[in-house]
């Protein structure tokens, strides 16, 4: 299975839809096979739920999203951990081991402009 984690400098990135980074790793029997870090080519909002699909995500660790890209991924099958902060790699290690902390009633709410933002993640 191949998992995504929204990604920046090693970290968690904190809002879904502007991620210009994710890290992609596959495991196979518990354990991570590879990784790799990859671009989100431009893609934003709707149409990141496509190109993780195109990819072979079935999962996705991030911090704060929205309700519909998380309607769009989980209709391509995407299974979504939000609310989840800190290091990438521990976040991954932690999902593994059944031990992530992440809130699923993390929803961020955008409006025409940037500072009429509001998360219920608290991490904004």
């Amino acid at each position: 299975m191949k998992i995504a984690v929204t990604y920046e400098n090693g970290e968690v990135f904190q809002h879904f839809g502007k991620t210009e980074s994710f890290k992609v790793y596959t495991i196979t029997n518990n354990k991570i096979v590879s990784s790799e870090i990859i671009g989100s080519n431009g893609n934003s909002h709707g149409s990141l739920a496509g190109y993780l699909k195109n990819l072979g995500v079935s999962g996705l660790i991030c911090g704060g999203i929205g309700v519909g890209a998380r309607e769009m991924l989980g209709s391509e099958g995407i299974t979504v951990y939000p609310g989840a902060s800190g290091n990438a790699d521990d976040q991954i290690d932690a999902l593994i081991s059944n031990n992530l902390h992440y809130d699923p009633n993390t929803e961020c709410h955008h409006h025409d402009k940037e500072d009429a933002h509001t998360c219920t993640c608290g991490k904004h």
